[in-house]
Order: C-alpha cells, then structure tokens, then sequence
C-alpha cells in the first residue's frame, strides 16, 4: 500500500500568468491609493464575504453538495466571540483571551458543519438545500428567541479584535490586510486541496459516488469531512465578520444574508475557487452605490435581476464570461484561437479530468 495520506498529494501548479502577479500586487497596494472607506467597507468587506462563499464554492464545486448553512456556521464562530469574549451589553462576555476564543470558536464552527453535514450528505440536490436551508433558518430563531446565551433579538454590541503589536486591528488598512492574509490562506488551502489525493476523491465521489463506494471509499466520511473544512473557513470569515461589524444579532444570520451567500457564490462562478471572490465584489460594489440610483428597498430586485442575468447569458457565471474573454487578449501566451471551446476546469464536469482524478485514486489505492 502506498504511504500517501489523505491530504497528500503533487500538486502540478501552472506557471504564474502575469495577470495573476498584478492582481495580487494591486492587492497588497490597494489601501496606498485607495480611501479609508473604500479599504475597509469595499475591500474588506469583499473578502470576508469571498471567504464565506468560498466555503460554499468547496462544497458545491468539488463536492457537489450546495449547503444554505455556511452563514450559520460563521455566525455561531461569530456569537461564540462575543460570548466567551468581551462584549458591551453586559450579557455573557465571560472575558476568554483571544488566542482561546477564536480556536475554539472556529472549531466549534467546524464541528457544527460537520452535524450538519452528516445529516445531508445521505440527501442530494433540492433535497440537500433544504434541509440545510431549515437548518439556517431554524439557527435563526433560535438566537432570536434566546436570551440567555444569545440577548435574543438585540444580540452582543462591542465586539472588537484584540490590539497586538501595538496595532488596533479595526483600522481600516490593519482589517484589511488581515482579511487579505485570511483570505488568501485559505484560497491557496483550497487549490492545494483539489489536487490532493483527498480532493480529488471528494471530486470522483461528486462524479460517480456508487463507482467510488465499490472501490472501497466510505463516501459519507468524506462528505462529512468536507462539511467539517469548509466550517473551518466559513468560522474563520465570521469572525471577522463580527469584528468588521463591532457587533453581532439575529440580523446578521438571517435567511435574506443566507440566500446572498449563495447569489455570490453563483454569480462568481461555483469552477474556480477564485469566483467567490469576484461574485463578493459585485455585491458589495451594487449594494453600496445601488442606492445612489435606485430605492434602498429596491436593492434585492437589482441583485435578483443582476443574478438571472448572469445564470441566463454565462451559468459559470462572471468567472466563465472571463474565459471567454481571456483567449482574445493578447497577453495570454496560451490562447488558441477556439474561442468557442470552453477551458476544461478542475471544479467543473468535465470528462478527462473525472478520468484523471479516477485513476489517480485507482492507483493509489492499489499501490
């Protein structure tokens, strides 16, 4: 047998396109030119909220379970902040430090998302999100009718990051870059994942669960397994959602926010863990300037318009109008003048690369 672990693997990384090195530096540069409430409320905000739909995107792109909870996930991290931590309401606040709170909050968090995997991952399809749909709507009540652990409807004000190296973390340009480091750890987890041995089984087992469960693989434990790091992610992201805001109720983990999870996760594109990113900064972008042109009670029918727009002309969403622009531009030095063929993607159906994966795990399994 071969020695190789669950998360092992040799992952064959492409060479870095140039497009690729200007982003991340425009990235790291952005607060050096940019506003503070276009580094904090734009920026920031845009990446926490990638962060959220990212865990989605793993669930749903490499997994093929679509999970409505990942907002449920973050906001208990975020509500157990508040609670073993400090807080200004007087309620709770049982003083924890912060190197203890935020571990255990976000475990906490991943062993929530693992229950809840365990119960869905028996289910597929319409089935799945509905049941983790009740899950986040159920969570919602719940903290919305308890006093005692959750101060019911108003929730905990005056949670804030603690100050370290003689940093406050809540300034604009110290959160975002925190959000930055955040995000991009776990983007490049989630690339090196997909192309671990673990990865690519989840992969083969969203194809062809039935053919992955006669070759010996325990399906529902890999499931369960990715419900569990993708709890990881999302816990991680609603902790800085609760530092981002000062403050956390009912409201920040209601069903309207949970269908926005998913809008951005779609709009970006569920192929590429890149997406989510790029679906969170239209969203924010719309939901801060929308209102400069349209009724504030309004903004869900734009971004209810701005979502059958992108499903109705590019269902990879804005993700795939990028690759079919990108063969057109000059400066990828690996355009083909197909244009209409679309790019074969590790997160999507396509066939070589389930045969890839299947025999990857094939020879792994008989080494």
């Amino acid at each position: 047998m071969s020695g190789r672990g669950p998360f092992s693997g040799t992952p064959t990384w492409p060479d870095v396109h140039p497009a690729t090195v200007i982003t991340v530096v425009l990235l790291i540069a952005y607060p050096s030119f940019a506003s503070a409430f276009f580094t904090f409320q734009i920026g920031a905000y845009s990446l926490i909220l990638g962060t959220i739909a990212l865990s989605l995107m793993m669930l749903a792109g490499y997994g093929g379970m679509v999970s409505l909870a990942q907002l449920t996930v973050a906001g208990l991290a975020g509500y157990l902040v508040a609670i073993l931590g400090d807080n200004s309401v007087n309620v709770m606040g049982l003083g924890w430090p912060w190197w203890l709170t935020v571990p255990v909050a976000i475990l906490a968090a991943a062993t929530l998302s693992a229950l809840i995997g365990a119960i869905s991952v028996r289910t597929e399809g319409i089935y799945t999100i509905m049941i983790t749909l009740a899950i986040a709507v159920a969570f919602f009540y719940f903290v919305r009718q308890n006093y005692v652990l959750f101060n019911g409807f108003s929730g905990f004000a005056g949670v804030e990051p603690p100050t370290l190296l003689g940093i406050y973390w809540r300034d604009p340009v110290p959160f975002y870059y925190l959000s930055l480091v955040v995000a991009g750890f776990f983007l490049m987890a989630v690339f090196y994942g997909a192309r671990s041995t673990f990865g690519l089984a989840l992969q083969a087992i969203r194809d062809n669960p039935r053919r992955m469960r006669a070759l010996g693989f325990n399906v529902t434990l890999h499931r369960v397994v990715a419900y569990f790091l993708s709890g990881l992610i999302a816990g991680t992201a609603g902790i800085l959602m609760v530092w981002f805001n000062g403050r956390i109720s009912p409201g920040s983990v209601g069903v309207d926010i949970v269908i926005d999870i998913l809008v951005i996760a779609v709009v970006g594109g569920l192929r590429h863990p890149i997406g989510p990113f790029l679906g969170a900064t239209a969203f924010v972008l719309l939901d801060n300037f929308a209102i400069d042109l349209i009724d504030r009670e309004r903004f869900n029918t734009v971004i209810g318009l701005a979502f059958l727009g992108v499903v109705l002309f590019s269902p990879d969403g804005l993700l795939g109008l990028w690759n079919r622009i990108r063969p057109r531009l000059r400066f990828d030095r690996n355009a083909r003048p197909m244009a209409g063929r679309a790019e074969p993607d590790v997160g999507g159906p396509d066939t070589n690369v389930r045969e890839t994966a299947t025999r990857e795990i094939w020879d792994a399994s008989t080494e």
